[in-house]
This record gives structure tokens, C-alpha cells and sequence, in this order.
């Protein structure tokens, strides 16, 4: 984590000496949409509207609990909750007075929510009422060290209430902490190759810039006139995206619960005139292969944005067929706060030809700056593949209290992704996988996600997810896990022929074992590790008493 810069800093040039760094606070977003539009709609859940001007209220008075409390700027805020409307308000009161908003993945256990207290410092936890045994985890690992448990919606735990302590403080005017450039904002979780979390600091500053490079490359022409749904947790990903949109105005709808229900966000959608989501391509297929997807008007979506992984070839014609030539592709880490590249709506077409770049996950983001490298730091040439890496103002100030991290994740001042992939002429950059996917066979490099597309050419395959897994003579061996679409037959020989003249027989997986599903993160994601844990699991690893080609 880098430190502030200090208060007088010299101009290199020999010129007057730079003052301060300070820059808005990001809660100045609500300053402003309350002041230019105080009775519009800026967040809606289930049957309950918020005007702009309802909202900042709520967060003042939200801040100005916290604050009473004891929380000041610097003071890490956990935050272990479902999608609603004191979670929003949460990150917003935690700006405004200058602390740092921790969210936590809400799948997770109460150990695991209680480590992650441990490890950020964090001096209060906001916990949703659902999740009682988590309050007791946090409670009992940090002792005297945390001052208070909060609740968010009903429950019978914690020291105090949100809703209470709003209307306890309603009226109150909680202005905005000063905050300098350096000064974090975020900690936002991110899982290395281990799934050991990490911390990523999001900064004031950053943050600014990811904001105001969302809306120009994502979302441009966005205004308060737009409307945004949201079916991703707000602790990440979603969370940065409903950012930007509250920059304009832009109200903020949720899903009435946690689960995700296609027809009805599609019912949304058309009530509510959406014009853009945030999601994951496991999601976007589900959305485009759901039979609401014919019956609900869907006319007012400009921009799906779609990151968290490349989407397969197959998936994005089908998406594209069903929804129009609204589809954006983004690629970019936690770290990078996802700003890496992006394949925006008009370079996205249902049909192959030589004028699609197949397989791009786009160009390079405004004002961000893309560079492949081999393990010694050096540029290599078009098409050469390497490991993606990147500088620009979007970059992280670096891992919380992980100097170790730190010093692997940076070199010579470029941020090291861990993805693989190369670029071509043209600027395009082409992911091969991550560095920790790719395997070796018989002393070759195989790229999962090459043999992935192929296979998901044949029509009955739905999903699949191609690992490594250690094999005495060569070393590793390619086992395919595949996903059969809905009455659809298929076994190990028909998709075995299908590959084969599609890779080189090194590339060929030595097994192919047919799942009713894959195993996925709490954000849609398909991790690796998983998928061999699974493995693992149900025998099936070479060498494992039980080899069965489905269970």
C-alpha cells in the first residue's frame, strides 16, 4: 500500500511547491445529485423508491451515527450484507466521513468473515440481519478491538440498528471529510491462485478516475434520464459500477431478493425503461437463453456489461441474437478496478467474418496503458504471448498490509495481472487464460480456454472448464468438464470426435466427464481451483480409487 503523499511537495520542475493533494470526496456525488435533482428517483427496491434527496438525508444521518460511535476517518468499516438499501447507504456514509468501506462476500462463513475483520482492522462490523452467527464470529475474534456491531434490517443481535440510529440522528448535516488523492476509500477483496483474500486499496482519487472512465468507455451518453439494474453483489464489481451511474443521477434497482430471478429481473427492466446492467458472462448467457428474454419488452437496454471473464464465441452470438448489439465486454482485476480494456457494442457482431476479431477482450481503456511481458519484464512483440500487464491511474495504491504481494504484483512500476495473452497489431489484446490455468503436457503449454471455445462449438454443450491435473508420465493431463444443454444427449466418444479435428492432439483433453453443473464463485465466476476441487472430491483425479466419468 503506498502512503499519502505529503502535505508540500516540490515541483520537480523548480516551479511553486504543490500545497495539497486533496481531491472530492466521492460522497460529494450525493451532494450533488441531492442539490440538481432532490425529488428523483435514485434507488428503488421491491416497492420502496428513494429520491436523491431522501438518500443523502439518510446517509448524513448514517454518518453522522458512525461518528458518534466513535468511527473516524482511517477506521475500517466491515460490512458483511445482502444487497439492499443500508448497504448502499453504508458505502456512502463510510466516504463521507472519511473511513474505509470493507465489504465482505456474503456467501462466505462466519470464520472465514471473522478473518477478514482480523486481518483489515476493522474498528466496527455492519452485518446484516440474516446472518447472525457471523456478528457472534467477528465479535469473538476481535475482542475489546471492535467497537461496535451494527445490525442492517431486522434481526435480534448486534449493539444497535441502522434504522434506529438514522432516525435517532434524521436532520443531522454531516458534511464531507476532507481526503487527500492516497487517502483509501475501499478495501476491496480480491482471491489470488489460492484463494487466500487479499485486500485491494481503492483510494479517493483512483476512484475518480474509475468513475469518469466508466461512464466515457462503458456507459457514454449516460444521464439521469437512464436507469440501472443491478444482479451482481454491490461488495464488488457491481458495487464500482453503481458508482459511475450515481455520478449521473442514474437511479440504482434491485431485485427484491437475493435470488436471481430471470423473468423478474426482465419484468424490471421493462417497468423501469433499464438501459444498462452490470454482470458476468455465466449470467448474461443465462439471461439470454431464458424464455422471458421473448416475453418481456427489453427495447430500453443500451449497454450489458459484461467482465469478470471472456465470454465464450458461442455465448455472446446467442446473447447478441437475442438482445441486440448492446453488449460490452470490459476486462480488468479488482486491483485495476477494471479498467484494463473494453470491447464496446459496436465492435460486437453475431456473425463470424474477417472483419470480427474473435476472441478480443478489447482495446485499452482511457487513459490506461497495456503492455505483454515475458517473465523478465520485456515487451514482447504483436501476437507473442505473455503476461498482460498495465499502468494508468486505475492501478490500486497496492495490498493492505502484504508487502510480499506487493513486490510480486509490481514490476518496474507496471501492475503483473497474472493473465496470459498477447496483442496484435492493431492494439487488441486476446486473453489466453491465467497464468495459474495453463498447464504442461509432456513439456508443452496448454491454454484451457483455446480448447474451451472448441468444445463449446458442438450444439449440446452448454458450459465447460478444461484443467490441468497431475499425471505420472506427462506430467499433467487436460480432464474437460463439460455441462450438457437440457435434453440434450452427449458422451465422452461424440465430443471426443468433435475435438479432434478442431486441436492438436497434444491439446486433447485425455478425459471428458459430463456434470449437471459447474461449480461457481458467489459471483458467477467458474474458478479453476474449484472445478478441481470438485475433482478431488468425487474421486475422479488420476490415481484416486474411484475414476466414473459422471457423478
Amino acid at each position: 500500500m503506498t502512503t499519502p503523499m505529503s502535505a508540500a511537495t516540490a515541483d520537480p520542475r523548480g516551479g511553486v511547491a504543490r500545497q495539497s493533494n486533496r481531491v472530492m470526496n466521492l460522497a460529494h456525488i450525493l451532494t450533488q445529485n441531492a442539490r440538481r435533482f432532490p425529488d428523483r428517483a435514485g434507488f428503488i427496491w421491491g416497492e420502496r423508491t428513494w429520491t436523491w434527496g431522501e438518500i443523502d438525508a439518510a446517509v448524513s444521518a448514517f454518518a453522522a451515527a458512525l461518528s458518534a460511535k466513535g468511527v473516524g476517518k482511517g477506521d475500517r468499516i466491515l460490512v458483511h450484507s445482502k444487497n439492499c438499501d443500508e448497504m448502499f447507504f453504508s458505502m456512502w456514509a463510510t466516504f463521507r466521513i472519511g473511513a474505509v468501506w470493507v465489504p465482505t462476500n456474503f456467501r462466505l462463513m462466519p470464520a472465514e468473515v471473522a478473518e477478514l475483520a482480523h486481518f483489515a482492522g476493522a474498528k466496527a462490523f455492519l452485518c446484516h440481519g440474516d446472518f447472525p452467527a457471523h456478528a457472534e464470529a467477528v465479535a469473538s475474534q476481535m475482542g475489546d478491538r471492535l467497537a461496535f456491531t451494527m445490525r442492517l434490517g431486522h434481526g435480534a443481535f448486534g449493539d444497535c440498528a441502522a434504522a434506529d440510529l438514522i432516525a435517532e440522528h434524521g436532520g443531522t448535516k454531516t458534511p464531507n471529510a476532507s481526503v487527500d488523492y492516497d487517502d483509501p476509500c475501499w478495501f476491496f477483496f480480491t482471491s489470488g491462485t489460492t484463494g487466500r483474500s487479499k485486500a485491494a486499496v481503492l483510494t479517493h482519487g483512483q476512484m475518480a478516475f474509475v468513475i469518469t472512465n466508466h461512464l466515457c468507455d462503458l456507459t457514454p451518453g449516460t444521464t439521469e434520464a437512464d436507469a440501472s439494474l443491478v444482479v451482481a453483489p454491490l461488495s464488488h464489481g457491481a458495487g464500482v459500477h453503481q458508482l459511475g451511474q450515481a455520478a449521473r443521477a442514474v437511479p440504482t434497482i434491485l431485485l427484491p431478493t437475493e435470488r436471481f430471478d430471470i423473468d423478474e429481473a426482465y419484468r424490471l427492466i421493462a417497468k423501469h425503461k433499464v438501459s444498462n446492467i452490470f454482470t458476468v458472462p455465466t449470467i448474461l448467457k443465462m439471461l439470454a437463453e431464458h424464455p422471458a428474454v421473448d416475453a418481456h419488452d427489453h427495447s430500453s437496454l443500451r449497454y450489458i456489461i459484461y467482465a469478470g471473464a471472456p465470454m465464450y464465441r458461442e455465448d455472446q452470438k446467442t446473447a447478441l441474437k437475442k438482445l441486440g448489439k448492446v453488449l460490452v465486454q470490459y476486462f480488468g482485476l479488482g486491483e485495476v478496478t477494471g479498467n484494463i480494456t473494453v470491447l464496446p457494442p459496436a465492435l460486437h457482431d453475431p456473425d463470424d467474418g474477417p472483419h470480427v476479431k474473435i476472441g478480443t477482450c478489447g482495446f485499452e481503456r482511457t487513459g490506461m496503458q497495456v503492455s505483454i511481458q515475458d517473465d523478465d519484464g520485456r515487451e514482447l512483440e504483436p501476437f507473442e504471448t505473455g503476461e498482460i500487464c498495465v499502468i494508468g491511474p486505475a492501478v490500486f495504491a497496492g495490498y493492505y498490509d502484504q508487502p510480499e504481494a506487493n513486490a510480486k504484483a509490481f514490476r518496474n512500476g507496471w501492475f503483473r495481472t497474472g493473465d496470459l495473452g498477447h496483442m496484435d497489431t492493431e492494439g487488441f489484446v486476446y486473453i489466453t487464460g491465467r497464468a495459474s490455468d495453463m498447464y504442461i503436457s509432456g513439456g508443452s503449454n496448454i491454454y484451457p480456454r483455446e480448447i474451451e471455445e472448441k468444445i463449446l462449438t458442438h450444439p449440446a454443450i452448454a458450459e465447460c472448464a478444461v484443467v490441468g491435473v497431475p499425471d505420472p508420465l506427462w506430467g499433467e493431463i487436460g480432464f474437460a468438464v463439460c455441462v450438457a444443454r437440457p435434453g440434450m444427449a452427449i458422451d465422452e466418444g461424440t465430443i471426443a470426435e468433435h475435438l479432434a479435428e478442431k486441436v492438436a492432439k497434444y491439446k486433447m483433453p485425455k478425459r471428458f466427464l459430463f456434470w449437471d453443473e459447474l461449480p461457481k464463485s458467489g459471483y458467477g465466476k467458474v474458478p479453476k481451483r474449484m472445478v478441481k476441487d470438485e475433482l478431488e472430491r468425487r474421486g475422479l483425479l488420476p490415481g484416486a480409487a474411484t475414476q466414473k466419468a459422471s457423478a
